[in-house]
């Protein structure tokens, strides 16, 4: 069991990416007991995730926002996989508008106020063609929903593991300039693989931390959404997401840690390990009240 951490003590956020393994083997069967069990082990975000469909019910999200709230968690919402804003096919350009627009909804049930979606993938389309795509479709769902009471919820667009996907750290971000509400989804394990390695020291790390203000700003990137694991790969990207324990795998949390004291921004940071997510959610947050320790004596 990891060392109780007092959720009180940075500005961080840690979470994890769904419930764990260990959450189930402790007797416990819904999600709405998730909050009081993540605030016991010292963590203050939750993303629910929707990623196989949108299929909670309207009761059961308000139950988990009452107790999200009442434990101070900080939640978002993860809008499903199969969502494709770059096909060519206008019914899978319409569906994939109402999977996010469902999100939303779910979103404003559960007291979440950011919904994380990946944008596409190219398929054999150019990746020009398939951005311009994804910009129209995310033009028309923002429009569509101008009437809805969602001003609250933030979109957020993920970078993806995959080579075919749409979601180089450009991409995001050049979406996210198109989009003045949108904050960006740095899933760091993700940039990882689909480079195939690509995050090796700080200087990496460094490369998109500033990359994201140059672009966007640092009052839009100071709490940017993030997802961070480490990750499997092949040739073509992504395989797996895995765990802390397996340490043949990158990337490694400890320098980016750093960088967030030394930039001072306060992301929200979800972890996707499998199958123990809080755990490792624990750990990333203990690594980083280690480093705000180092620093803050350093700066005496």
């Amino acid at each position: 069991m990891e060392e109780m951490i007092d959720i009180d003590s940075v500005s961080v956020k840690f979470g994890p990416s769904g419930n764990s393994k260990s959450f189930y083997m402790q007797g416990y069967k819904s999600s709405i007991d998730a909050p009081k069990w993540l605030y016991n082990m010292g963590l203050n975000a939750y993303e629910y995730p929707l990623t196989r469909g949108v299929n909670i019910g309207e009761k059961t999200a308000r139950a988990i926002g009452k107790e999200a709230n009442r434990w101070g968690m900080t939640v978002s919402v993860h809008a499903p996989y199969y969502i494709n804003l770059a096909s060519p096919d206008r019914d899978i350009q319409q569906n994939s508008k109402k999977h996010i627009r469902q999100s939303m909804k779910v979103a404003k049930w559960i007291g979440a106020n950011r919904v994380v979606f990946h944008p596409g993938s190219c398929g054999e389309r150019d990746r020009k063609t398939s951005i311009e795509t994804i910009l129209r479709v995310l033009d028309e769902l923002m429009n569509g929903i101008i009437d809805l009471d969602y001003n609250d919820i933030i979109l957020c667009p993920e970078t993806a593991g995959k080579q075919k996907q749409i979601g180089t750290l450009e991409e995001i971000v050049g979406i996210c300039k198109t989009f003045d509400s949108f904050i960006p989804t740095i899933d760091f394990a993700h940039l990882h693989a689909r480079d195939m390695g690509a995050i090796k020291d700080k200087d990496d790390y460094r490369y998109i931390l500033d990359y994201m203000i140059d672009e966007l700003g640092r009052e839009r990137i100071v709490n940017f959404h993030a997802h961070f694991s480490r990750i499997e790969y092949t040739n073509a990207g992504e395989l797996r997401h895995r765990t802390l324990s397996d340490e043949q795998y990158g990337p490694e949390f400890e320098p980016l840690a750093e960088l967030l004291i030394e930039y001072d921004l306060e992301p929200i940071i979800i972890c996707e390990s499998r199958e123990q997510m809080a755990e490792d959610a624990c750990r990333f947050k203990k690594t980083y009240i280690e480093k705000l320790s180092l620093f803050e004596k350093a700066s005496l």
